[in-house]
């Protein structure tokens, strides 16, 4: 799990070794616009940190859905193991808690313009997934009309093998770039087992501080995935060295390699006013 060395060990768990981060690019994770291709190429939208936000010990982006109106509040996603209240327990799931968790906002070139403030976490769990979703105290309207800043939008269709991907960690203000290597049918790292998660190629080297950043298809802007973890040792299903389950039963350990947790599935469990509504047609998050 991608959180910091010092926000790990106060956890009980150590997390966070690894490589030196890798150098950010100067490319712009809002869709601030696009960038222009060869004849015949694919468009490339701009990614840079706007939108994205610092936690304590993580990274995050304050996003929307395809739905959403700039009246709603709006949220800020990052991991369910980012949670200020700890890692939830596997079958866990938390709805509509207390919270008042800040959150630096990000502008294009990674410089913190605002402290944003959470009022309850929405949705946290990682039991299928790995993610926390808070609601915060001002409207997107507000935010923009603050700050300037736009935010990301989560796509509500399943991410595509091989499609170029941008990481974008507001924690390291450092921005990985890769592609979709594959899915894995089930990723268990300790006692907790992700559902159809998505395997970077190498070169996305996460480290510790990048848990809970966006993940987002340079082809649409769209955030596709929330980064969560990485099999740092080559140890096998154990804390910080997650394996892969295929359907079965057979494991696979990838040492180096990184995985994100896909987020299309979200927006379907949230309705008008961006309230969580889990017995929605179509919500397939797990419920409390």
């Amino acid at each position: 799990m991608r959180k910091p060395l010092v926000a790990a060990l106060f956890a009980l768990v150590i997390a966070g070794a690894g490589a030196a981060p890798a150098v950010a690019e100067p490319q712009s994770a809002a869709t601030s616009g696009t960038v222009a291709t060869a004849p015949g190429t694919a468009t490339v939208q701009a990614v840079d940190f706007a939108g994205t936000v610092s936690l304590s010990n993580c990274s995050g982006s304050v996003i929307r859905f395809p739905n959403s109106a700039d009246s709603d509040p709006a949220l800020v996603l990052t991991n369910g193991h980012c949670l200020e209240t700890g890692f939830p327990n596997p079958g866990e799931v938390i709805v509509d808690q207390v919270s008042s968790r800040s959150f630096g906002l990000l502008n294009s070139s990674g410089t913190k313009v605002a402290t944003l403030r959470a009022s309850k976490v929405a949705y946290s769990t990682m039991t299928d997934t790995d993610v926390t979703i808070y609601q915060l105290t001002r409207t997107y309207a507000q935010i923009k009309s603050s700050y300037g800043i736009g935010v990301l939008t989560v796509a509500d269709t399943h991410p595509v093998a091989g499609s170029a991907i941008k990481v974008v960690s507001g924690y390291w203000k450092r921005i990985y770039s890769c592609t979709i290597d594959g899915f894995v049918y089930r990723l268990k790292e300790g006692g907790w087992t992700w559902k159809d998660s998505v395997r970077y190629t190498s070169a996305c080297n996460t480290i510790g501080g990048t848990s809970g950043s966006p993940v987002v298809d340079t082809s649409t802007g769209k955030v596709v995935a929330v980064n969560n973890t990485g099999n740092e040792d080559g140890q096998t299903c154990t804390v910080d060295n997650p394996c892969e389950v295929d359907a079965s039963g057979n494991v696979t350990v990838r040492q180096g390699i990184n995985y994100a947790e896909e987020t299309y599935q979200i927006p379907a469990c949230f309705g008008t006013g961006n309230k969580l509504n889990l017995n929605a047609s179509g919500c397939v998050l797990p419920k409390p």
